[in-house]
């Protein structure tokens, strides 16, 4: 169906214009505010119209759902389409932190069916491809397979003070990468109660759940891409043996939220 060789090489590519721009390699940076608090810098829009590029050619039938894109509702015709972050983590990109990733998936009727990250600041590749594993650098993940729920590890700079029964690790800027911790057996959980794109947490989601974790909204619920509206409330990621108790915990936090 496609060429994956040729996928990696795009998606190595992407990378690589993104670590050319990058401050933390000793690069001037322009980057400036979609709206307050949503930064945006030119290596977002520069790897966006490379892959819009690249990908269309290699998988004309695609549709293409990004988060530096204006949305065009023809996606909704589409089985497959690409979801693409072209520099997820923007704030540890600006910041010249290696907290950062450009993440691509392919989904077909709603289903990932390859995902992958390429985190040129830390040295990583992450991919999988439906029922075949994830792998990082080439070597085969196996996520965390932790039973209890106190004492998880967390990607958290801290903690909220009804989670102090659980252990802080560190937390890269993008939500793909601290996804990929739990594949790679390097967190147990990772949680949000906000509202999401699906561009965020696509191709991570894809390579926890080819590692064998659970994966899932912050309600339990099964994620579904390609939606008109592309958001989910949340994302919850985890060892399998946790999951019932992370969404008992997330449904108490969120009976607490403002409405």
């Amino acid at each position: 169906m496609i060429d994956s060789q040729r996928l990696e090489s795009i998606v190595s590519e992407a990378g690589r214009i993104a670590y050319d721009l990058w401050p933390g390699a000793g690069n001037a940076l322009d980057a400036w505010e979609k709206k307050p608090g949503d930064p945006v810098c030119e290596a977002d829009l520069a790897v966006d119209a490379f892959l819009k590029r690249e990908l269309g050619a290699l998988l004309p039938s695609a549709g293409w759902l990004s988060e530096e894109t204006a949305d065009d509702p023809a996606r909704l015709g589409h089985d497959l389409i690409w979801l693409v972050d072209p520099v997820d983590g923007t704030r540890d990109f600006i910041r010249g932190r290696s907290g950062w990733a450009v993440s691509v998936a392919l989904i077909s009727a709603g289903r990932p069916l390859i995902g992958t990250l390429c985190a040129p600041a830390r040295g990583e590749t992450w991919r999988a491809v439906a029922g075949q594993g994830a792998f990082r650098n080439g070597t085969r993940l196996t996520a965390s397979t932790r039973r209890e729920f106190a004492g998880s590890r967390v990607p958290a700079h801290v903690l909220p003070k009804t989670d102090t029964d659980l252990v802080t690790v560190d937390q890269p800027n993008s939500i793909a990468l601290r996804i990929a911790m739990v594949a790679a057996d390097e967190a147990d959980l990772v949680a949000t109660v906000r509202w999401g794109f699906e561009w965020d947490i696509a191709a991570a989601g894809m390579i926890a759940r080819e590692a064998g974790a659970a994966v899932s909204d912050a309600y339990g619920r099964k994620l579904d891409y390609n939606k008109r509206d592309p958001r989910d409330f949340g994302v919850l990621v985890s060892a399998p043996d946790i999951h019932a108790d992370a969404v008992e915990r997330l449904a108490r936090r969120m009976d607490n939220l403002p409405e």
